[in-house]
């Protein structure tokens, strides 16, 4: 059976205090405070926010993100304004993305040519790697 805490200041000194909604309704003697069991419901996992909020000051647009992780974009936006995310602006480069099994990205690092004249970074995404390259702008 699980233990039922108060979310407030996670006491466990609780009494039943009636039903709502068909609910179980209880009050914390230690601070007072009426609360219903939490409902299950689907949290997603804080690596996946972490990823998106990194991929998100890396340039992507919040669709690129949805694509990459499978997180709706309307999460990922709401991620961006509860944590004050702001994207530092790079008008001069245009970042680029690849996502590459082991072996892939092993043969795509060993060709000098595509490693030079660009910043770039490798992200585990699951099973599979994320390279993200910036490149300058032509002009």
């Amino acid at each position: 059976m699980d233990v039922i805490t108060c979310p407030k200041c996670n006491g466990s000194t609780l009494v039943k205090s009636g039903i709502i909604k068909d609910r179980q309704r209880y009050l914390c003697k230690k601070c007072n405070y009426y609360f219903t069991v939490n409902k299950l419901g689907k949290k997603i996992d804080d690596y996946y926010v972490t990823k998106a909020l990194q991929l998100y000051l890396e340039g992507l647009s919040y669709r690129e993100i949805e694509r990459i992780i499978g997180v709706s974009h309307v999460s990922i936006s709401n991620w961006v304004k509860e944590y004050k995310i702001n994207k530092p602006p790079h008008p001069n480069y245009h970042p680029s993305y690849k996502i590459l099994k082991h072996a892939e990205l092993v043969e795509y690092l060993k060709n000098k040519e595509q490693l030079s004249g660009a910043g770039m970074i490798i992200t585990e995404l699951g099973d599979k790697f994320m390279l993200i390259k910036w490149e300058r702008f032509k002009e």
